[in-house]
């Protein structure tokens, strides 16, 4: 935590902070010696602005480090550095406006180390798991479903949040660094983590499979679709296919096979590939050239 507490939120930031480290307001004053309704008034906003030694206190049991800095042409280069980008920004705002608007039947606010989401389908009630494959209709549902979910255990917590992070970060390019002409790679990266999805494929040449000349008539055939386990349902598989085939209409490449198995199949076929005759585990799909 760098910043003027003069200028910053304090309470949100705090707030932000203690979510960033799973903590309850009630786990964060143990740590800090700092009583829990002192806590709940900063977070809140309420009263007189706090003592630095008591933001100190808390910052620290939280995990962060508190730095005051002179302003300077120096620290002023280092702030337009942050990497805090725009869409970040507005995505906490957002994440706290909305923490802020829900409250249980009581009209108590929900901790924020909590991240209560509304329930928009089943799939984001942990509790459904009754439904089988989230099929059974709505009249045979034997509770009612609420309006608001959130996870109690800490790892299905820390995990969607590092879904959300990379969904929020991920970038995706074609990779040519050490390799063939004839290769093809692309990478989806999360800036500070490397890869976390990769797909692999190679050229193959009619005229060198057939031995005869067809004009240069190249294909492709996929290689593989790598995506870091925890994050193979966030759509990454499909951009990277979605990425080869617009890349491929660039090289008036119309073609590529795959060969595949159980569950791949099923992924392949909702990228748009299409099953060979007679070959269960054998793919096609043909990209759509563009017009001149």
């Amino acid at each position: 935590m760098a910043a003027d507490l003069g200028v910053i939120d304090v309470g949100a930031t705090l707030r932000d902070l203690r979510r960033r480290a799973d903590l309850s307001q009630r786990e964060l004053a143990e740590r800090s010696g700092v009583p829990k309704s002192t806590l709940a008034r900063i977070e809140a906003g309420q009263g007189a602005g706090p003592a630095f030694r008591t933001v100190e206190r808390l910052v620290r049991a939280a995990g962060g480090e508190v730095i005051l800095k002179l302003p300077d042409a120096h620290s002023s280069a280092a702030a337009d550095e942050s990497p805090q980008t725009p869409d970040n920004e507005l995505r906490n705002e957002l994440r706290d406006e909305l923490q802020d608007e829900l409250r249980d039947e009581a009209g108590r606010r929900y901790p924020a180390h909590l991240d209560v989401r509304r329930v928009l389908t089943l799939k984001d009630w942990p509790a459904a798991w009754w439904v089988h494959s989230y099929t059974l209709p709505q009249r045979l549902w034997p509770v009612r479903v609420p309006e608001l979910t959130y996870d109690l255990d800490r790892a299905r917590r820390d995990e969607r949040r590092l879904r959300d992070q990379t969904r929020a970060q991920v970038r995706f390019r074609r990779a040519f660094e050490g390799l063939p002409a004839t290769s093809w790679r692309f990478l989806a990266e999360v800036p500070g983590a490397g890869p976390v999805g990769e797909l692999r494929a190679h050229e193959r040449s009619w005229d060198l499979l057939l031995g005869e000349d067809w004009g240069d008539r190249r294909e492709l055939v996929l290689e593989s679709v790598v995506v870091a386990p925890g994050l193979r349902t966030l759509g990454m598989g499909r951009q990277l296919i979605e990425l080869l085939a617009r890349e491929m209409a660039v090289a008036g490449i119309r073609t590529i096979h795959a060969i595949a198995d159980g569950g791949n199949v099923e992924f392949l076929l909702a990228c748009g590939f299409e099953l060979q005759a007679g070959r269960p585990s054998a793919l096609t799909l043909e990209v759509r050239q563009p017009r001149p």
